[in-house]
């Protein structure tokens, strides 16, 4: 066994290489069963971040389906999600460049079925009965105006009608097996669906419009997801109305709980179309939820409630589809990154159908992730995921310990995960901690939980942020002179906020952090136009409260470095607010650097950029942190260092 050498933390030379995040990486998606065949999406970033639609047959053949030239993904709400659907072995997408439906035979090229206008589609079924597709519609068609949602019928012929209209937002339409009834969820602003959100039922009349529609559950305090029906036409759904997302169903008028756990569920409708349960048969839901931190697979029986737990090595699950006798969903675990897998549930037999990485790296290079919990502001417990530096190759000086790297995850109402990354294996096999921080208002913990957040936007995530590193530091497992704090979008502001009007961090990366809440409140997308309401209060009539917590009205309390990362087409963060932050730095005198991406949007997609931005992040803290750097990698202009 070789000796492990001796050198500082940050200069340890890892096997796991910016090249090897990209090149043979890829995001797997939306799941989809059509018969005996499995399809899913696969986001690829080394065909420029394109998305395509791969099948696994019956006699396991595994193929694209999606051929070169297009890419499917929606934009609906932005974020996107559902952007295909599969009935009978025909495809219906939506392709991302003109966000046009498509319709793509087996072995065939796509043909559009929407005309070309500003209106994209999203969350599609298929109407068997009437030959039509039901979906999401968002409208941009009207100038200086904020999008109209409507669920609305689509004949293949062209002839487009809206189902359902007048409410900011829909999701969910799900067909009734007999094909009579349709359910669907709803929301106003300024409600995320993760506050409330309403379900209902209409009935299908002659012409094909619906009628006899009636609010099943829900309101402005209840959250509602995934409503589904089962082979004997009962609906099934989930609720948070008991403080957790439960389990429930609507049977003969009346709704009956199936679970009673202090357990999610649920997840935060960021995306259509997310799954944490399905049907094997009217008898048998295979669901999913977390507790902790940590996701589990259950079997639960329909007709006695009963919830019986089914063995996996996963902690992260999502994504769930059913039919009989098998299951699929997305899987990973600490030491095993994200992978599509089917249980045969007669035998409880996983199968991997497909990996998004198929990189094997020696279990000596990864650091595995232990959860904690520490006291934050007002007597309250925080919650975090700690991954300690781990190299096999390598140890530290007996005196040094090493720098920090508090991750502030996107959302803000969202929820680090457990599963293996490489883009945190990335810090800690270089001898880099990364403390991955689940602050009030994160997903996974309960409403009380994720309401911890209400108003306190840029102060409690911030606290909690901030005591997670101080917890660590006096346990002695980190330098405290070397604290760095990193986040994208929502957590960029949370960076942001952390090193404006706290002194506990020593440098960040921000990734098309917001820094401007006034301007996200006047210039942002539909979906969370009004999502600061909720978070910090009406605008403009608490104007005040915004201007206090915009980082860039208080750049003279900012005075260690900053390195930002933005999409040159970013809808949801525009680059007018990195810029704007970039340049009073600038001024100031701080050291500051400003990495862009052309082409990009709300999120890194294209290999080379993803590259770039971690390499160059590295290179900013090896030289704010004094580290020498065990690889050449390209350098980027500090200015002010």
């Amino acid at each position: 066994m070789i000796k492990p050498q001796v050198a500082s933390y940050g200069s340890w030379s890892s096997p796991i290489t910016t090249d090897l995040i990209t090149a043979r990486t890829i995001g797997l998606g939306q799941i989809t069963l059509d018969g005996e065949d499995t399809y899913w999406s696969e986001l690829r970033p080394s065909e420029q971040g394109r998305t395509v639609v791969v099948r696994r047959s019956g006699n396991n053949q595994i193929q694209d389906v999606t051929p070169a030239g297009f890419n499917v993904r929606t934009r609906v709400h932005e974020y996107g999600g559902s952007s295909y659907f599969i009935f009978d072995g025909t495809a219906y997408f939506s392709n991302f460049a003109d966000q046009r439906l498509y319709r793509q035979d087996i072995n065939t090229e796509p043909q559009a079925i929407t005309p070309i206008v500003a209106v994209r589609y999203a969350d599609g079924i298929f109407d068997g009965q009437r030959q039509r597709i039901i979906c999401v519609s968002e409208d941009h068609s009207i100038a200086n105006s904020e999008p109209i949602n409507t669920l609305v019928s689509l004949r293949l012929a062209g002839d487009i009608k809206p189902l359902a209209s007048g409410n900011d937002f829909y999701s969910s339409p799900r067909l009734s097996p007999d094909g009579s009834r349709l359910a669907w969820l709803t929301w106003n602003h300024p409600n995320m669906p993760w506050d409330g959100t309403q379900l209902w039922v209409g009935e299908f009349l002659a012409d094909g419009s619906l009628g006899n529609t009636q609010q099943i559950a829900g309101g402005v305090n209840e959250s509602i997801f995934q409503p589904e029906w089962s082979s004997d036409g009962t609906l099934y759904f989930i609720s948070d109305r008991t403080g957790w997302w439960n389990l429930y169903r609507w049977q003969d008028g009346q709704i009956q709980a199936l679970t009673q756990m202090e357990a999610e569920f649920g997840r935060p409708q960021w995306l259509l179309g997310m799954s944490t349960y399905a049907f094997e048969s009217a008898n048998r839901i295979i669901c999913t939820y977390t507790q902790q931190g940590i996701w589990y697979l259950a079997s639960l029986d329909t007709t006695t409630n009963q919830l019986q737990p089914l063995p996996t090595p996963y902690t992260e699950i999502s994504g769930i589809k059913a039919s009989a006798g098998r299951a699929v969903f997305l899987a990973s675990s600490p030491t095993e990154s994200t992978a599509i897998v089917q249980l045969d549930l007669s035998t409880e037999k996983l199968e991997v159908l497909r990996r998004s990485s198929d990189v094997t790296i020696d279990p000596g290079y990864l650091s595995l992730p232990q959860p904690i919990e520490y006291p934050t502001t007002n007597g309250q417990t925080a919650y975090a995921i700690f991954y300690p530096p781990q190299n096999r190759d390598y140890t530290a000086p007996e005196t040094e310990k090493p720098p920090l790297i508090v991750k502030s995850h996107g959302g803000p109402t969202a929820a680090a995960s457990s599963s293996l990354s490489f883009s945190i294996q990335y810090w800690t096999s270089r001898g880099i901690a990364v403390l991955d921080v689940n602050y009030g208002g994160s997903t996974g913990y309960g409403r009380e939980y994720r309401q911890r957040l209400d108003g306190q936007w840029g102060i409690v995530d911030v606290d909690d942020c901030v005591f997670g590193a101080r917890y660590l530091v006096e346990q002695g497992l980190v330098d405290g002179d070397r604290l760095a704090i990193s986040g994208g979008s929502a957590g960029g502001y949370t960076t942001l906020c952390a090193l404006t009007f706290r002194d506990t961090f020593k440098a960040g990366a921000s990734y098309f952090g917001v820094s401007d809440l006034e301007a996200l409140a006047r210039d942002t997308h539909k979906f969370e136009s009004r999502y600061l309401e909720g978070l910090i209060g009406a605008y403009p009539q608490q104007r005040q409260l915004y201007q206090q917590r915009s980082p860039i009205n208080w750049v003279e309390n900012l005075a260690c470095p900053v390195i930002f990362f933005q999409g040159l087409e970013d809808q949801v963060v525009p680059p007018n607010q990195t810029e704007a932050m970039y340049k009073a730095l600038l001024v100031k005198g701080v050291p500051v650097a400003y990495v862009p991406f052309a082409g990009e949007q709300h999120g890194f997609r294209k290999a080379e950029n993803i590259k770039k931005s971690l390499e160059a992040e590295l290179y900013f803290y090896s030289r704010i942190f004094s580290f020498e750097l065990s690889e050449t990698i390209e350098s980027i202009i500090i200015e002010n260092a």
